[in-house]
């Protein structure tokens, strides 16, 4: 795509976007964000903005950008060294990429949860507990007031209250994706981006971390990458779709999915491609 065509793309993108979210308070906004891996320009000059405490689900084919994009949002591509990004990626309207934003207190409000459940090779007391640790709250017994509220707004408290002491990787796999969703929690974030979190999950798990997104939605900003286009309608309030690093489309979900805007979204929800 050239230049050109890419600008006009651009101005239509966030004309619609505008649209979308036109009655919602902004949390995050991009502006011509780019994002580079050497000389491959895996995201390409993205204008959306991200509405304040709903769910954002960000999906299209394999190898689009997706999460390439979320990973922006806490810098978490700053560990690739061949990568760099041009134009501006904004969190309460400062700029995430600035001189003076600190990377370790840009995770701490935007926290993640990746694909694979990763905990720690500690008891489920210490996972939830490192954090707050971090962050200079010592006291055992404010720590443990903590790591239940996080437990709980995890919906997983009355699985582990009586295994505290026990090491989380003795929990199941969606037990355990529950776990790093509360260790996120423990440090009271604005954002929680998810990374395809229940494309490791039997059917099972993936209904309970579907329940909790939807319990969840209304306290934090939720940003999910997911292949699953039946999962984006189920849990989002808005959908994005991004095709080869371009955002094709940003709309309400339920207008997405029933009448989308652009014949590439169109042609990629109906099973053309992908």
């Amino acid at each position: 795509m050239n230049l050109e065509k890419r600008l006009v793309l651009s101005e239509k993108q966030l004309d619609k976007n505008n649209l979308a979210i036109e009655n919602e308070v902004c949390h995050v906004r991009s502006e011509g964000f780019s994002i580079f891996y050497g000389a491959n320009e895996a995201i390409k000059s993205v204008d959306i903005t991200i509405p304040r405490q709903k769910v954002t689900a960000i999906i299209g084919p394999s190898g689009c950008g997706k999460s390439t994009f979320l990973r922006g949002i806490n810098r978490m591509n700053d560990l690739i060294p061949s990568c760099f990004t041009r134009g501006r990626l904004l969190y309460k309207d400062e700029n995430i990429y600035g001189q003076y934003t600190d990377p370790v207190l840009l995770r701490k409000q935007i926290g993640m949860v990746f694909q694979k459940p990763n905990p720690f090779p500690k008891s489920i007391f210490e996972n939830i507990a490192y954090g707050p640790r971090l962050h200079s709250m010592k006291r055992r017994a404010e720590l443990f007031d903590l790591v239940e509220e996080s437990l709980r707004r995890a919906a997983l408290w009355d699985e582990v209250k009586d295994r505290m002491n026990d090491n989380a990787l003795g929990l199941s796999g969606g037990q355990q994706q529950r776990l790093c969703i509360a260790r996120a929690l423990a440090v009271d974030p604005d954002i929680l981006l998810m990374d395809e979190p229940t494309s490791a999950l039997d059917p099972r798990a993936t209904a309970h971390i579907e329940d909790l997104i939807g319990e969840l939605r209304g306290q934090y900003t939720i940003i999910i990458v997911t292949h699953n286009m039946q999962q984006a309608a189920r849990v989002s309030d808005y959908t994005a779709f991004f095709y080869e690093g371009v955002l094709v489309e940003f709309a309400p979900t339920s207008e997405l999915f029933t009448n989308p805007g652009r014949k590439k979204t169109e042609e990629y929800i109906t099973g053309r491609f992908g």
